[in-house]
């Protein structure tokens, strides 16, 4: 994403996770794991979506975790239809914690953010963590492929933004998922799937949400 790009390997349950990490100039408030859309039409970690959706969570402080999905990029092993994404995004938030608190020396909070295929894979995620009794801080949904998969259900202040003009996941079939949760829904107006022209605006949303809840 920038010249302070790192990259480094992350040991999943298929073989080598190819991660990119992003850490903030400032005080690492929490860190933050960043899932991209899907592999099989083209989606990797550079995703211009999941760029912006990183580039919001540095600005407040989150060091950013960016795997490459099962097979993209130098991840290891095949397109497991979420199955085997989730264990390896699991395995991406277990390293991204203990490295976070190694270096800080207390438990980090943590954000999981996705885009597309990416966030229906963070909403598989977020529901194992609950289960561990360690679940995430907060979730950070875009473009959330509801029509497509089945999604879980989700915290009330998870931050759900959908294009307007969405033609891939059509807007009606996130609020019928939305709907029986009472989860508000951001809308950007004449945005479609892939949010051309609407990226500054994705970011500005994010930033204000969780600078809201910053202490």
């Amino acid at each position: 994403m920038n010249s302070g790009t790192r990259t480094l390997v992350v040991d999943g349950p298929a073989g080598a996770i190819d991660v990119a990490l992003d850490v903030p100039s400032g005080p690492v408030t929490g860190v933050a794991v960043v899932a991209h859309p899907h592999p099989l039409f083209g989606g990797t970690r550079d995703n211009k979506v999941v760029q912006t959706l990183a580039r919001a969570l540095l600005a407040t402080g989150h060091a950013c975790w960016r795997p490459n999905f099962r097979g993209v990029g130098a991840s290891a092993g095949e397109h497991d239809e979420g199955r085997g994404e989730t264990e390896d995004l699991l395995a991406v938030v277990a390293a991204a914690r203990s490295h976070e608190t190694a270096n800080a020396g207390a438990a980090a909070a943590l954000v999981l953010a996705g885009f597309s295929f990416g966030s229906f894979v963070q909403t598989r995620v977020a529901a194992r963590l609950r289960e561990q009794g360690a679940p995430a801080t907060r979730l950070v949904l875009v473009g959330t492929a509801t029509s497509r998969f089945e999604v879980e259900t989700v915290p009330d202040d998870t931050v759900l933004i959908h294009g307007e003009l969405d033609d891939t996941v059509p807007l009606q079939s996130v609020f019928d998922w939305a709907r029986p949760q009472q989860l508000p829904v951001i809308v950007i107006p004449g945005a479609d799937h892939f949010f051309h022209r609407r990226l500054p605006l994705i970011k500005r949303i994010v930033v204000e949400a969780l600078e809201a809840r910053r202490p």
